[in-house]
């Protein structure tokens, strides 16, 4: 039969028609199958976030799926599962997803290799794997012609920077990773690159020249690295650049003098770290948009600038550890000028060779201020009054300086201080009874100054204190037992003072202190036996005070316990066996006691004997052979203990027999006076026992029957 002409027209219309459901229908399967592949690789969904995922519902409405109609077909064009804490693979049939523009899996517990099939995926625009544990390497992705956003930050990418990127990408994220290499030189052809990011990784070699073609580029994060060189001067051309950060790499040199004129957009300039010298360039005040800047641990010189205070948006300013100098007032001009940054929160110069008195005009510093560090330097004089005024201080450090004078009692007024540090200098007189007004006080040092009078029990009500150091000082009195009702007290450091008395049984109470150091005072009593209830304790420190008595067995319980000092005390009796238990435990020392008795024989005696002092105590032995002591005497014949035996094994028995021997003796006669009773006492015995034997009359007396 023979088709008309319209019927040859119907019929091929009829066939387009099926083909075009046809394609459709593979499209949809295909891009369903590859996301219920994607969901069989996943092992753990915490949130239920795949749980809308199966053939009862079009898979474009699946949770973070969404899809586009491309000439009628629905395709999955974007899929984001970001933070759902899923635990698994990335699939590589997510590579069949051939429309998919945007893919995000950042913040969830992804392992393995990032799958190459992804670099199939022509129509990608964004790829975010941010936070997740994948390995392996990058894969190629330059067939992604389209991909503008690749971030893969946080990962376990190793490898190096390939050198063929897509060529319109805008955004490379790829710190905090353990990527190897160099920065590529390629990388200066994607013009189109704004942010681009490879810190915490350990990328070696220096910044290529050719990033100077990247003039829309806003964020350049590459630190910290093993990046070298001199300071990258193509960087000079990228007047977009708003955050720059080449922090903790080998950069030596000197910073260009015109670095602020020629990135006038610049808010954030980090390049501590680094072994640069030479002067802090005055031109960073003409980018008058900076808000953080980090020049710390380097090798600066000369003064601050004092036009520093220009930068009125001044945040954070950081240029502790290199070896800038400030003596005169002239020097210290800086400190005036820095008063109109009235937003600065951070400040440290600690760790340079700043000298004299701080000025007064650190009290007109902005309110805002949280963090001021000047320790380590050659500051003198008394404590600087200006700080009163900077009520919303969280740390402070004045440490290792040549401060004098006494501490101000206004000090308490700064209830917002967290952590104090003003150690190593020559304050003397009392520690104000105001600290125990900072109820947010968490770290407080004021070990190596002249300090006396009494440690103030008040300070127990500081409820947040984790650290409190006060040794090499000049204190007495008893140790404050309230100290030990803080919960959250972690370090006690009382050593080298003049305290007395007996160390309080509230110490029991202090169960998470890992760290107790009162060595070198004049403390005295017997320890508490409630010292082994502090579970957490891995380092106590008692030696040379005038504890007596016994070592407590208790101690035996601390599993946590790394070291241990007892010595140059007045400790007696005998070493517990319970030490031996301590598994952890790294340094012994009970030397120079009155301790006596055999030395234990496991747990540190036995696997780490070198680690254990006992030298000057006289009445020890025994132990293992590395200690070379006696050998334990088998009997001690003045021991009570060994009288109550001879009594009861010997004495008493021979007693009885005594009492019962006439009866014996009578009791045979009477009844057959040929008969004879002899009385044997048995060799070798563990208690002393007789024979008795009862022989006829006939026999010899002078014939043993025996």
């Amino acid at each position: 039969m023979k088709l008309t002409a319209m019927g040859q027209f119907s019929f091929a219309f009829l066939a387009c028609c099926m083909q075009a459901v046809i394609c459709s229908s593979i499209g949809n399967y295909t891009d369903m199958f590859s996301l219920l592949d994607f969901k069989k690789q996943i092992s753990h969904d915490p949130q239920q976030a795949l749980m809308s995922w199966n053939d009862s519902t079009h898979f474009c409405t699946w949770k973070g799926v969404q899809c586009y109609s491309v000439k009628k077909q629905s395709r999955v064009t974007y899929l984001n599962l970001t933070n759902q804490g899923l635990v698994g693979q990335i699939s590589p049939s997510l590579g069949n997803l051939t429309f998919l523009e945007v893919l995000v899996l950042s913040a969830n517990s992804f392992l393995g290799e990032i799958p190459m099939s992804l670099g199939h995926l022509r129509h990608l625009q964004a790829l975010d794997l941010d936070n997740n544990t994948l390995h392996g390497k990058i894969p190629a992705l330059a067939n992604c012609t389209n991909l503008k956003w690749l971030s893969m930050d946080g990962n376990q990418v190793t490898g190096e920077i390939q050198e063929d990127l897509p060529s319109r990408l805008e955004v490379l994220r790829l710190s905090a990773n353990n990527l190897t290499g160099t920065v590529p030189a390629s990388l200066g052809n994607i013009t189109t690159l704004m942010e681009f990011s490879c810190a915490m990784n350990n990328i070696e070699g220096s910044i290529p020249d050719q990033v100077a073609n990247l003039l829309g580029l806003e964020v350049l994060l590459v630190g910290p690295n093993k990046l070298s060189g001199r300071f990258p001067q193509p960087i000079l051309n990228l007047s977009n650049l708003v955050l720059f950060s080449i922090a903790f790499n080998n950069f030596s040199g000197v910073i260009p003098s015109s670095v602020g004129t020629s990135l006038p957009n610049l808010q954030l300039f980090l390049i501590g770290g680094n072994l640069f010298h030479g002067h802090v360039p005055s031109s960073l005040t003409n980018a008058s948009q900076l808000n953080r800047i980090d020049m710390s641990r380097n090798k600066f010189t000369g003064v601050v600038p004092s036009s520093m205070g220009r930068l009125s948006g001044l945040t954070w300013l950081n240029l502790e550890f290199n070896e800038l100098q400030a003596s005169s007032k002239q020097d210290w001009r800086f400190m005036d000028s820095l008063a109109n940054c009235t937003e600065l929160s951070l400040f440290s110069l600690a760790g340079n060779r700043l000298a004299g008195q701080v000025p007064n005009s650190v009290g007109n510093f902005s309110g805002q201020l949280q963090y001021l560090y000047m320790g380590g330097n050659q500051l003198s004089g008394d404590f600087p009054s200006g700080i009163a005024n900077l009520r919303n201080l969280i740390a402070f450090a004045l440490d290792v300086n040549n401060f004098t004078g006494m501490l101000p009692e206004w000090f308490g007024t700064l209830n917002s201080l967290q952590r104090v540090s003003l150690n190593d200098n020559f304050f003397t007189g009392l520690i104000p009874s105001s600290f125990s007004n900072l109820s947010q006080l968490v770290v407080l040092y004021l070990d190596s100054n002249q300090l006396n009078g009494y440690i103030p029990p008040d300070l127990g009500k500081l409820q947040m204190l984790g650290t409190f150091s006060i040794s090499s000082n000049n204190l007495r009195g008893s140790i404050p037992k309230e100290i030990f009702a803080i919960p959250t007290l972690v370090r006690i450091s009382l050593s080298f003072n003049n305290l007395h008395g007996a160390l309080h049984a509230d110490i029991g109470n202090a169960k998470q202190l890992t760290y107790l150091a009162i060595a070198s005072n004049n403390l005295s009593g017997e320890l508490p036996s409630s010292l082994g209830d502090c579970e957490s304790l891995e380092d106590i420190e008692l030696g040379n005070n005038l504890f007596k008595g016994s070592i407590p067995t208790s101690l035996g319980n601390i599993s946590s316990l790394k070291m241990l000092n007892l010595s140059h005390n007045n400790l007696s009796g005998s070493i517990p066996p319970s030490l031996g238990n301590l598994q952890v435990l790294e340094q012994l020392d009970l030397s120079f006691n009155n301790l006596k008795g055999e030395v234990p024989t496991k747990g540190i005696f036995k696997n780490n004997a070198t680690s254990v002092l006992i030298n000057g105590n006289q009445g020890l032995c025994g132990g293992p052979l590395e200690l070379h002591l006696l050998p334990c005497p088998v009997m001690h014949l003045d021991s009570s203990k060994h009288k109550l035996s001879i009594l009861l094994k010997v004495v008493i028995p021979s007693y009885y027999c005594y009492l019962w021997w006439p009866f014996l003796f009578c009791h045979s006669r009477g009844k057959n006076r040929k008969q004879r009773i002899f009385l044997y006492p048995l060799l070798g015995e563990s208690s002393p026992k007789f024979l008795i034997v009862i022989l006829p009359e006939q026999q010899r007396a002078s014939q043993p029957p025996i």
